[in-house]
């Protein structure tokens, strides 16, 4: 699928169904907010929440106190539903509405957040361009924390195939500048209540 076909299709998503409807919708990320702190970073570093959309990790990062925030985004209509739902809070928030593996920021981050793209990168040279913006827009020491869908769960999500990853193939597919660090499983269930087996990996960038 081209970016412009990729772009549609999650525009449509977006717009034809409510973000509490959609498979992934967590009420409350916990496992991602309990991983970003394990890391240590200050309140004031930069966090990206890659792929973020509608996803309310941002609202509970503001409430935690972290001050240096952005989301990015291919979907522009998933992110006018996060500003709405952020209200005035939006301004302390940076916006992207960009696809990840064409982003080329003026600034760097201390932690890159991905619950949405990575698994739905099927093509080699896409998923390699994604490796190469995290070396972009990552700090020396920076992390990276991905959630994929575990290599027993779903095949295929919102009419699109995915790739299923564990510690093995998660660590090939960064590549040798990203040591992995820790890795927890989810069973997350949707909001038809369907189980779905997730795995998340934090790496530090070499």
């Amino acid at each position: 699928m081209t970016e412009s076909g990729i772009k549609s299709h999650w525009e449509e998503i977006y717009t034809s169904k409510s973000p509490t409807d959609v498979s992934w919708y967590q009420t409350r990320p916990s496992l991602s907010l309990q991983l970003i702190k394990s890391t240590g970073i200050e309140k004031g570093q930069g966090i990206i929440d890659l792929g973020g959309g509608a996803s309310l990790l941002v609202d509970c990062l503001l409430e935690d106190g972290y001050e240096d925030l952005s989301v990015l985004d291919i979907s522009g209509r998933s992110l006018e539903i996060t500003k709405a739902r952020l209200g005035d809070r939006k301004d302390d928030v940076k916006w992207f509405e960009v696809d990840v593996t064409e982003f080329n920021p003026s600034r760097r981050f201390h932690l890159c957040h991905d619950r949405a793209v990575f698994h739905f990168l099927t093509d080699e040279e896409d998923q390699r361009k994604y490796v190469e913006t995290l070396s972009r827009i990552l700090v020396p020491d920076g992390y990276v924390l991905l959630a994929t869908f575990a290599s027993d769960g779903p095949t295929r999500c919102s009419g699109l195939d995915v790739v299923r990853y564990d510690a093995e193939t998660i660590r090939a597919g960064l590549g040798p500048d990203f040591e992995l660090l820790k890795q927890h499983d989810e069973s997350h269930f949707t909001p038809g209540g369907t189980e779905q087996k997730f795995s998340y990996f934090l790496f530090r960038k070499k």
